[in-house]
């Protein structure tokens, strides 16, 4: 089963596409992870790239602006495309089916 649940803060405000019937919204997303390394405490913030379709981006875009903690269910998509160069660029993005604030 692909499926994943992020807590973070959305890196920048949900970015917009509209389609004819539909909408796409893609936003970063930052997580933190704390451990102890001896007796030290560090923390390590990972980058995820959030896409969201149909309803969840018209949520996300009434949503997610820069700062905003929230939670993002859905799962993991993997794609590439040729770039400019004409080099193979891959691409992980987590797709939204699920957003919500947290308090």
């Amino acid at each position: 089963m692909n499926t994943v649940t992020l807590i973070g803060n959305a890196g920048n405000k949900a970015e917009i596409l509209n389609f004819d019937k539909s909408k796409k919204a893609t936003f970063s997303l930052a997580t933190n992870e704390r451990y102890m390394k001896g007796s030290e405490q560090v923390s390590q913030t990972q980058w995820h790239n959030v896409i969201a379709w149909g309803k969840v981006a018209e949520q996300c875009e009434a949503l997610i602006t820069k700062g905003k903690f929230v939670k993002i269910e859905g799962k993991i998509t993997y794609r590439n495309y040729m770039n400019k160069e004409n080099q193979k660029v891959y691409l992980t993005e987590i797709q939204a089916l699920k957003v919500a604030e947290v308090e």
